[in-house]
């Protein structure tokens, strides 16, 4: 210890500081202040949290979690949720974690043969549970045209590799694959190319016995840009597909088998620029169907039909600056 630098103990000691007592630190001295003014501290060491409210449809007050590891100025990037769990990496060193926002605790993943480090535009990742409760990560790696899939599991610690047969052109990074959702024992993944017109699918991964297949997107126009985002209801898949350029329409579809029904359709919504349709939630609840950015409501869609009981949550694109969580006590590790 002593042959530390007063400057690096000083810097290891605040990055584990709460937000607040970081700030009261500035006015301890000159040489404080103007560590406490780098980048390294210029975001807080915390997140905003803010519950959705039942009886009114709008965000409550919010609150703080502080981040337990430490994270460079917006650095943390969620990339899967399941049960009050978080799989997220930190992009200046592209390790992935697990992490439980409740309780705080958290695992790093990553490990000295190269597993569990994210790249992002080219990996996906999904969080499963399978047969025997073990919480599992499921890791999608593209590098230099060639496909990798690993799977980390909670239980034994470790990573390894599984086979996986789809097509070659799928390796392109004209596809952007997104987050996996796990639903029924099995996590789905769509895989659309980025251009107008090229091919949409979603990609099935049987979490029990690690078989992958293909099934077609929901039939939806291609002559704008396309989208699918999916999420459970009720232990059943659903899809909120929009199709578009300047003014988009979403209909919301459900999968019965390997095919696509159309549970409901809103007309074509006001054009929203890009920088707000990457933050975009949906939730339905009581009959209404919500989107929303991290700045609000954008509108509600009236439903005839009320198949939700309660809210059901997605974020679009791949919700990288937020998640919708429950809170739990499930530990990333054991």
């Amino acid at each position: 210890m002593a042959d530390l630098p007063t400057h690096t103990i000083v810097f290891e000691i605040l990055t584990r500081l709460p937000a607040k007592d970081v700030g009261r630190s500035k006015s301890v001295c000159k040489q404080w202040y103007a560590l406490l003014s780098t980048q390294d501290f210029s975001s807080t060491n915390s997140c905003s949290v803010r519950p959705i409210i039942s009886n009114n449809n709008d965000y409550g007050p919010s609150s703080t979690v502080t981040f337990p590891f430490h994270h460079q100025n917006n650095d943390v990037s969620i990339l899967s949720h399941l049960n009050g769990l978080l799989c997220v990496c930190l992009n200046h060193t592209y390790e992935l974690l697990l992490w439980n926002p409740t309780t705080t605790a958290f695992k790093r993943l990553s490990t000295p043969d190269s597993h569990g480090f994210y790249i992002n535009n080219l990996d996906a990742i999904g969080l499963y549970v399978d047969a025997d409760d073990d919480y599992k990560v499921l890791h999608i790696k593209r590098r230099s045209g060639v496909l990798g899939v690993y799977v980390y599991s909670r239980e034994v610690d470790s990573w390894r590799n599984i086979p996986f047969i789809t097509r070659q052109e799928y390796l392109s990074p004209h596809f952007n694959w997104s987050a996996g959702t796990f639903c029924g024992g099995t996590l789905y993944f769509t895989v659309c190319e980025c251009w107008i017109g090229g091919t949409n699918v979603v990609i099935c991964f049987d979490v029990n016995s690690e078989q992958f297949k293909e099934i077609s997107f929901p039939p939806v126009p291609s002559n704008g840009m396309v989208q699918g985002v999916l999420v459970n209801v009720k232990n059943v898949l659903h899809m909120f597909a929009s199709t578009g350029m300047f003014e988009m329409t979403i209909d919301l579809w459900t999968l019965q088998g390997d095919y696509w029904i159309k549970v409901l359709s809103c007309p074509p919504i006001p054009p929203i620029s890009l920088s707000l349709w990457c933050d975009i939630t949906h939730y339905v609840t009581n009959g209404n169907w919500f989107v929303m950015t991290k700045l609000g409501k954008l509108f509600t869609i009236e439903m005839d039909m009320k198949p939700f009981e309660c809210f059901y949550l997605v974020s679009w694109f791949r919700g990288f600056k937020g998640a919708v969580f429950v809170q739990t006590i499930v530990s990333p590790s054991i």
